[in-house]
């Protein structure tokens, strides 16, 4: 057994070896809660993936539905009243200039002109004699004008002289209504050419909506006239295809712009198209702008009244950068996107955009091609927020790391 003395000493040293354990202990622990709540800290910064604006000039793929129409399009109506006597074409027949589409009856119109001729006749008939009576009243006028004096009495001549001028109004009056008789009968002898109905131009025939013995009221059907549509002739040799543009992409519509045509009919087949002209104006119920396309039509394929899809490939402006839409945030400032700087955190900035390119929008104003924008930002991030680049990590946030590694290895 050891002395008492030798007990005592050991009972000290291994007291003060737990303590110096207990202590050490403690002083481990909060260094080790230490790191976890730094590591904690560090673990709450979000991550987010980062991209870069996009420039070129992206064409822009646009399709809008359009309206095929023929180059040149006339309905045909009556000009005369009578029955429908024959037609000579029917649909879809190839006509040219001045062919006789269908001839018109007019009995009324006949009955008119013959009596019209007559009262003409007759009219000349009378021109005739008072043309006599007025070369005798002037002979007779003459003769006693240079009779000599005394032979005649002053009141004969001056009676001579009024028969005369009597004479020369009946028959100015006579040749005044012969005149108008004239122009009656070359007013319905005009009319009488109507009775044939010509094509205007070269092209084909879209309808016909009458037949042999249809009763036919002259006029259009339209500006008090109340006569119904005859033929229609369509000239196809060249159509024109109309289409509304929204006023956003009018901008990009210019003449000379070329476009694919796709039908229904034929959707194998695409048809080339190019832009003529443009109304100029914008609607303004539909907020559109009018174009019309030219397109040749060799094969007559294409038909007046036809739906077509028009496919336009406007040009992108080479001074805009490009950014998906998923960048965009629109909060109670307008049009955002999240960018992050230098120090890498967040600063919003207001933007201001152009075209919709579907998956992408042109960004006209507020991004430069240097910065870095946050892909998919999510709702929390703010101002100011601090962020770790998805591949890439900050200095400090990378030292932290590095601790909590140096303090899982002492574990």
């Amino acid at each position: 057994m050891p002395p008492p003395r030798n007990l005592r000493r050991i009972g000290l040293i291994a007291a003060a070896i737990a303590i110096l354990i207990a202590v050490f202990g403690i002083l481990q622990r909060r260094s080790h809660e230490a790191n976890v709540a730094q590591w904690t800290k560090q673990q709450a910064v979000p991550i987010v993936a980062v991209i870069k604006p996009e420039t070129g000039a992206a064409a822009h793929h646009l399709v809008l539905p359009g309206t095929v129409q023929a180059w040149y399009e006339a309905p045909i109506y009556a000009r005369v009243p009578g029955y429908l006597k024959d037609w000579n074409f029917d649909y879809g027949a190839h006509v040219k200039k001045g062919d006789v589409l269908g001839e018109i009856e007019t009995p009324d119109l006949d009955a008119q002109l013959a009596a019209a001729q007559a009262k003409l006749n007759s009219g000349r008939a009378l021109v005739k004699v008072r043309e006599a009576e007025r070369q005798f009243a002037e002979s007779t006028y003459q003769r006693w004008r240079d009779s000599p004096k005394g032979v005649v009495s002053v009141q004969e001549q001056e009676g001579k002289q009024a028969d005369y001028s009597s004479a020369v109004a009946r028959l100015n009056s006579a040749s005044a209504e012969v005149a108008a008789d004239q122009g009656e009968v070359d007013r319905l002898q005009a009319l009488e050419s109507f009775k044939k109905i010509v094509a205007p131009f070269d092209g084909v025939v879209t309808a016909r909506e009458t037949d042999i013995g249809a009763l036919i009221n002259a006029g259009s059907g339209t500006g008090g006239g109340n006569g119904p549509e005859l033929f229609r002739v369509a000239d196809i040799h060249k159509m024109r295809i109309y289409v509304q543009v929204p006023q956003q992409l009018s901008a990009g519509i210019e003449n000379g712009l070329t476009a694919e045509l796709h039908l229904p009919q034929y959707p194998d087949k695409t048809f080339k198209a190019t832009v003529a002209t443009t109304s100029s104006a914008i609607n303004t119920s539909a907020r559109t702008l009018l174009v019309e396309l030219h397109a040749d039509n060799p094969n007559g394929q294409l038909q007046p009244g036809a739906y077509a899809q028009v496919a336009f490939e406007l040009p992108g402006n080479p001074n805009v950068v490009r950014v998906p839409t998923s960048t965009l945030i629109f909060r109670q400032h307008g049009m955002e996107v999240a960018i992050v700087g230098p120090d890498n955190k967040i600063v919003l900035k207001p933007i201001t955009l152009g075209r919709n390119l579907g998956i992408e929008v042109e960004v006209v104003n507020g991004l430069t091609v240097a910065d870095r924008i946050v892909n998919s930002p999510p709702d929390s991030l703010s101002d100011g927020d601090l962020v770790r680049v998805a591949g890439k990590q900050s200095e400090a946030v990378g030292q932290a790391d590095g601790e909590n590694v140096a303090a899982r290895e002492q574990r």
